[in-house]
């Protein structure tokens, strides 16, 4: 293995980040033209399964994905019984690298009811750790820990509200201002208002709510 840092960093993808709502442009047969640059998809949660397939069909690149709190183990639409979106790779407790782009993910929310996808903070806390030794690796291999974390619910105090199931979860908090990956991709929190902050810079990191549907270029640097 070689353990030296590359010296070019991986080139800008454009990626449409989606969650929580079916978006009319999105699930249209013109999908390509309103998003004719798009290199990678990135779910956040709480999307039909079949949504998912359908963009991914259309816009023929790859699809990075979570589960959200109110997705299911299994989906029934029409004759096909789903119990994950074709083409699409599971980032829960991964870490993966697409084009150089390095991409990790844990699914859910705060447990509030029963049924799957939902933890405690002590559970996310699990799910985090779980991943921090790749994440090591990564700096050695690849010079840096991260770039790109997706979840489904918010960072504490970033984006997050104080009902229960829509509270921020402490140990994201933790992996971006311990790792620092560029960029942060969540949902779980709906956009009701026009004022309501979407975009927040954390320290090194660009947390991103994609509730609908986010555009962004992904551009790492040094």
């Amino acid at each position: 293995m070689n353990l030296r840092a590359p010296a070019r960093l991986p080139e800008a993808q454009h990626a449409l980040a989606i969650s929580d709502i079916i978006v009319p442009i999105i699930y249209s047969s013109r999908v390509r033209e309103h998003f004719p640059n798009t290199s990678l998809i990135i779910g956040c949660g709480d999307l039909p399964y079949y949504y998912l397939e359908f963009v991914v069909s259309l816009l023929d690149v790859p699809l990075y994905f979570v589960r959200g709190n109110h997705d299911k183990l299994s989906e029934n639409s029409g004759h096909q019984i789903r119990n994950s979106p074709g083409g699409g790779v599971d980032l829960h407790r991964r870490v993966v690298n697409y084009r150089g782009i390095l991409l990790a993910g844990v699914e859910g929310s705060l447990k509030y009811r029963e049924g799957p996808f939902q933890y405690s903070q002590l559970e996310m806390w699990q799910h985090v750790l779980s991943i921090a030794p790749r994440l090591l690796l990564n700096r050695i291999v690849y010079g840096r820990y991260l770039d790109v974390f997706v979840t489904h619910s918010p960072p504490d105090e970033i984006h997050d509200k104080d009902d229960l199931p829509h509270r921020g979860i402490r140990a994201f908090r933790w992996l971006i201002e311990t790792f620092k990956p560029r960029y942060h991709f969540h949902g779980h929190i709906h956009v009701y208002h026009p004022e309501a902050a979407t975009e927040t810079m954390w320290g090194a990191t660009h947390v991103i709510n994609a509730y609908g549907y986010r555009e962004k270029l992904i551009e790492i640097v040094r």
